[in-house]
């Protein structure tokens, strides 16, 4: 018998690994590896949860209309622009699916998000990197990247794995120099952290016009990763198109009733945040205390820099013997680099008493 052939490029790809959950040996883990919310989910968005699965046996409402009216609501918005999905990683793959094919190209920052390159990689289309400035998205070089090729244009602000973020302004000078024809899709996953007066999410650039996404999630703040929950505000054209192409029933049942309830309880939403600005300052302390170098974050976690890979994967490890659980993000083009999420009081509490053992000398 011979296999199926699968389309060229499929099989260049790396799969996506998510963050470690498991530690052998360990008597307790603490989880700080995936940017998981800090406080976990509101009591209200559990409730419905539950609540919905005493129907399962129903098929979901495959328009989601009551989150999209709440989100609306909420960000001030057109509920028929909000296309809703299983994450907000199946918007950036529709739009890849709707947008690119072989021939085609995307340009995104050097250490952006993994998932633009793979959902553009499986539509046979190129993925072009742009460099970064100190970490940071470059809007000069993304602009450089741009060719006769390019149809999206990918910018996480604020970015994972770095926690930088460029200012509205910016990403106003990126748009105005993309050619027409080229989508920008600003990738909001960890808006819900930003405090800065210089920071806008980007809802009015993508309202104002025809060529501007902004996609969100209900994984990080909202603490519902487990349920896939995400959605996109687009041109009008947009969303036509990537409501074609969605599955009719994209979004569980139970996802919706939780996301309808964590959307009305923005109380448990500013107390996360909070939780996660004193916190993340705490853990940069301990790290800087410790002659750890990070960079500078926005989102729910920090970067560490360490001076190579050999020592930053000894680190993960014998942090993860102790317990504590954090990234390593040599696919992000980091190899010397560990990404920590900012987890509970606890959890960090945890991650401090493990720091000094596991950055003993190296072995």
């Amino acid at each position: 018998m011979t296999a199926p052939t699968p389309r060229p490029g499929i099989l260049d790809i790396t799969p996506y690994k998510g963050g470690a959950s498991k530690s052998a040996g360990a008597a307790r883990v603490w989880k700080l590896s995936s940017n998981e919310s800090a406080l976990g989910a509101s009591p209200k968005a559990i409730a419905a949860h539950e609540a919905a699965s005493a129907e399962l046996e129903r098929y979901p409402d495959g328009g989601a209309s009551d989150l999209r009216a709440s989100l609306a609501a909420l960000n001030g918005i057109d509920a028929e622009r909000i296309v809703c999905g299983a994450g907000s990683d199946e918007i950036l793959q529709l739009l890849c699916q709707a947008y690119l094919g072989p021939g085609d190209a995307i340009v995104q920052s050097e250490h952006g998000f993994l998932v633009y390159a793979i959902a553009a990689t499986a539509c046979g289309a190129r993925v072009i990197k742009a460099p970064e400035r100190e970490l940071t998205t470059d809007v000069d070089a993304l602009l450089a990247a741009v060719d006769d090729t390019t149809r999206i244009v990918f910018v996480a602000n604020p970015n994972n794995p770095t926690g930088t973020w460029v200012s509205s302004a910016e990403i106003a000078r990126l748009r105005a120099g993309l050619p027409d024809g080229v989508l920008l899709v600003i990738d909001a996953a960890y808006a819900e952290y930003m405090d800065d007066p210089a920071y806008d999410v980007g809802i009015d650039l993508a309202r104002d016009r025809d060529d501007v996404v902004v996609t969100r999630t209900f994984s990080k703040i909202y603490g519902l990763g487990a349920l896939r929950l995400g959605w996109g505000y687009c041109p009008a054209a947009v969303a036509d198109v990537l409501n074609r192409i969605r599955g009719p029933f994209n979004v569980t049942a139970p996802a919706l009733a939780a996301g309808l309830a964590a959307v009305g309880d923005q109380t448990f939403v500013a107390r996360n945040r909070a939780h996660n600005t004193a916190e993340r300052a705490r853990i940069a302390t301990a790290l800087a205390e410790r002659q750890i170098a990070t960079t500078p974050s926005a989102g729910n976690f920090v970067l560490a820099h360490f001076p190579d890979a050999d020592r930053a994967a000894s680190v993960i490890s014998r942090l993860a013997a102790r317990g504590v659980l954090v990234r390593g993000v040599a696919a992000y083009g980091l190899p010397a680099a560990v990404r920590i999420s900012i987890g509970s009081t606890e959890a960090n509490d945890a991650l401090i008493a493990a720091l000094d053992g596991a950055l003993g000398d190296h072995e």
